[in-house]
Parts: structure tokens; C-alpha cells; sequence
């Protein structure tokens, strides 16, 4: 229960991110916190979390490009 609700948190927070690049400095900062604390399952969702905002954004790019 607390997992699916901090994946719904933090995806709320990285939609906010207007960037891209932002969004490659919050997955630096997440890389780097897992080097310091290697293991924790709270960095290896945010890492999930990244790939499906890059993955969501990619999309919406494309469907707008073919419109």
C-alpha cells in the first residue's frame, strides 16, 4: 500500500517537471542516490517511475507530430 502510494507521488511530481532536462537531472540525482544507498527499493522505483514519464512524454510527442 505505501509502495503504490509513493509511485503515485512521485509520478505526480515528475509530470509537474516541465523539462526534459530537468528530468535527466532528477534521474542523475536518483542514480546518485542509489550509489550511496545501494539496494533501496525507494530509489529503484523512482528509477521506474523516470523511464515511464520519458515513455509517456515520448509518446505524446509522436501522436502530436502525426496530427
Amino acid at each position: 500500500m505505501e509502495e503504490k502510494f509513493f509511485r503515485e507521488n512521485y509520478s505526480q511530481e515528475l509530470q509537474k517537471i516541465k523539462r526534459d532536462n530537468e528530468l535527466e537531472e532528477e534521474r542523475k540525482k536518483v542514480k546518485q542516490q542509489a550509489m550511496k544507498t545501494p539496494g533501496r527499493r525507494g530509489e529503484q522505483i523512482k528509477h521506474e517511475e523516470i523511464d515511464r514519464e520519458i515513455i509517456r512524454r515520448y509518446r505524446m510527442k509522436t501522436r502530436t507530430q502525426r496530427v
